[in-house]
């Protein structure tokens, strides 16, 4: 059993808030967008992150972090990147990846829309967390957080930290 934190667009941004959920997780998943290392530096401390670069990170960041990744959790072929679009219109870079190199979970950010979708084409769960971050249009700071066991994705949950513009208690 796995338990997984997964965010996206924390854009330099960081918090109690979101260490507190990172600290009850087996493993941290950030899809793409983080700004800094101030944000996966306090995150490696609690525990394995997977990370890939979004499109507003730097050349540090970009050396650090693939633009995807492929991995396995708990039998499950995941595959995340920052911008892939939805089931349906995937970005064209992200159904190569889907076509040559298929995967049971689609990991993504980069809208600051928080989406959990089944692709019934390519037949994967496709995860976007949403935005943890306080850069952008988003209205409220989101996150998932799950546990992945005997292959299945189970306990999904929503996070929300609260709107962007005003820290939530």
């Amino acid at each position: 059993m796995t338990r997984v934190l997964l965010l996206s667009d924390t854009h330099s941004y960081i918090d109690d808030r979101i260490l507190h959920y990172a600290k009850e997780a087996d493993q941290i998943w950030h899809a793409g967008d983080i700004g800094d290392f101030k944000v996966t530096e306090p995150l490696e401390k609690l525990g394995a992150v997977k990370a890939v670069h979004g499109n507003i990170d730097d050349h540090k960041i970009r050396a650090a972090y693939p633009e995807s990744l492929y991995f396995d959790c708990e039998g499950l072929k995941i595959l995340m990147t920052h911008i892939a679009q939805y089931p349906g219109r995937y970005a064209a870079a992200t159904k190569a990846l889907l076509t040559s190199n298929p995967c049971d979970v689609l990991v993504s950010g980069h809208s600051h829309i928080l989406k959990v979708m089944k692709d019934a084409k390519f037949g994967h769960l496709h995860l976007n967390p949403g935005a943890a971050g306080t850069h952008g249009f988003h209205k409220m700071r989101t996150a998932l957080k799950f546990v992945i066991h005997n292959r299945k994705i189970d306990d999904l949950q929503v996070i929300e930290f609260g709107e962007r513009g005003r820290l939530k208690p």
